[in-house]
């Protein structure tokens, strides 16, 4: 995301909270019947968007974050909450459990999403591993799947209105896109062909409007995203560029509306918060679809009227008081959880972590994550701490590129050491250094701050013994995204608790509270 965007978000950030939204992190819906790219202002990258009737529902990567592939759902595409996610533990690898070594990086990829004669479909390839089609006929689950033959890279599942089912797959080592056959129980590979090439190209999405198939395809090495029609799935099939990082995003497809129109879905590569997806009217030219108006054509605005009036505002769930049995959907844990290591019945009311045997955060198991808000965010967690054994190591910070942590642990005089720490992930592994520490009293409860500011991409830790008194530790320190370090995932909010060796203790978390925070970015940004 460029920097005049980021500073045009900032006025809006700012603009809640003066209004008194400081709980509203970001609202896409203006409340006039226009809305505001993005629609998520987080990281909900590799959008796949389906229409069901009159509900539509967004599938998203999670990566090696469980419960992993996040379903949204929206009546409007634009106001959107959680619906459900895909599985409920990552298998295939033992680094899935934070066994010899870790899978950030890996797990859950860009899936296809679609939905045939009453029964909801999500193609997926795990990394390294085979192809899955899940099925359920409620999109909340059970899924089940079948595990086709081979591993097909972010595959585009399509069906055609008799049932008939394909899996395209492109190939970014070298740009060949294979459509494959599937047989009438999507569970067999019946044929195989390569039916196009776009060098570089990768996340095939195939849709069907009147006599056309379209194949959009991103290109990771320029963030642009192309468009390939043909009459039929096995082509020939004729390529126009559409839009690209600069002019929108570069991963995406459309989906129709009832009344007969069609918007584009697309990601951008937004910074340390990650891929972030806009929303964008789509017209049509000669049987071609334009991005944006015929007054701006070429161009996802930053604001158009919502696709479908007359819905009110809703947003993902985010502030938790733990309350419930189950936690809410919009907790991840960075890897497969040990579920003895954790629970919400211990203590009701209270979210208990027992600590994981782990030398440092970055491998620690049970990680509790939770998205990064923009365009500037709050995180605000109520401790008790009282029952930490000799050794535990626990609390809350980032998980990221770079991780900023307060790290609180028992000392032998009985206070309690509040540590800064900041793990950058390299090339050559995690690195870990501490930046500040102090001593406190150990009280009945200790709050801990975290804030993140996605227009300068820095953040903030602190401490506070009453709720009120804050006291900040360990400066500034940076936010980051990459995929070729870290977690590919847009800085998280992480709660966690380990320790060198098995321990008998534990913390309680009270409550996780998220909040508007002001943006101190500045910089400036030419409107598309």
């Amino acid at each position: 995301m460029s920097a005049g965007r980021k500073a045009g978000m900032a006025l809006i950030a700012a603009l809640l909270l003066t209004s008194g939204s400081a709980a509203q992190v970001w609202r896409s819906d203006q409340g006039d019947g226009s809305f505001r790219n993005p629609v998520l202002f987080a990281d909900y990258p590799d959008p796949d968007i389906i229409r069901v009737g009159r509900d539509y529902y967004f599938a998203t990567t999670t990566f090696a974050n469980v419960p992993g592939i996040t379903i949204l759902h929206s009546r409007d595409l634009v106001n959107w909450t959680i619906a459900s996610h895909l599985v409920d533990r990552l298998d295939g690898r033992p680094q899935y459990d934070l066994k010899g070594g870790n899978a950030y990086r890996k797990g859950l990829y860009a899936s296809s999403l679609r939905h045939h004669a009453g029964t909801y479909y999500l193609a997926n390839t795990p990394v390294g591993q085979k192809t899955r089609i899940y099925y359920a006929r409620d999109v909340r689950g059970p899924w089940a799947y079948h595990e086709l033959d081979r591993e097909a890279f972010d595959p585009a599942l399509f069906i055609e209105p008799d049932g008939r089912a394909f899996v395209a797959t492109a190939s970014s080592a070298d740009g060949t896109i294979t459509l494959l056959t599937l047989d009438a129980g999507l569970a067999r590979v019946t044929a195989s062909r390569k039916i196009h090439y776009i060098k570089g190209a990768e996340g095939s999405k195939i849709i069907r409007r009147g006599a056309y198939y379209y194949l959009f395809n991103a290109l990771p090495p320029r963030l642009g995203l192309t468009v390939s029609r043909a009459r039929s799935l096995f082509g020939p099939w004729e390529t126009r560029d559409q839009i690209d990082d600069k002019t929108g995003g570069h991963q995406g497809a459309l989906v129709d509306l009832p009344d007969g129109r069609w918007f584009g879905f697309v990601m951008e590569d937004s910074g340390a918060i990650g891929r972030m997806t806009n929303l964008s009217p789509v017209f049509w030219r000669d049987d071609w679809p334009v991005w944006g108006t015929p007054a701006a054509p070429g161009r996802v605005p930053d604001r158009a009227a919502k696709p479908v009036p007359g819905f009110a505002f809703a947003e993902p769930a985010t502030s938790d008081d733990f309350a419930r049995a189950s936690l809410g959907l919009q907790w991840q844990w960075n890897h497969n959880p040990d579920p003895a290591r954790w629970s919400l019945t211990d203590r009701p009311g209270w979210l208990r972590l027992r600590p994981t045997v782990a030398d440092r955060f970055w491998s620690a198991r049970n990680t509790l994550t939770q998205k990064g808000q923009g365009p500037a965010s709050r995180g605000e967690v109520k401790l008790d701490v009282r029952h930490l054994a000799p050794g535990d190591r626990c609390g809350f910070g980032t998980l990221g590129q770079y991780s900023g942590n307060l790290t609180v642990a028992p000392a032998d005089d009985g206070r309690i050491a509040i540590e800064m720490e900041l793990t950058e992930d390299k090339v050559g592994g995690a690195e870990t250094q501490v930046r500040a520490r102090t001593m406190v009293a150990r009280g009945d409860a200790l709050w801990l701050r975290t804030d993140m500011d996605f227009t300068t991409d820095r953040a903030r830790v602190a401490y506070s013994l009453d709720g009120a008194r804050w006291t900040t530790l360990g400066g500034s320190f940076p936010l980051a995204f990459a995929w070729r370090t870290g977690t590919f995932q847009g800085e998280q909010f992480a709660l966690f608790c380990y320790a060198p060796g098995a321990s008998r203790g534990w913390l309680d978390i009270d409550e996780f509270r998220l909040s508007a925070l002001k943006p101190e970015g500045t910089r400036a940004r030419t409107a598309r």
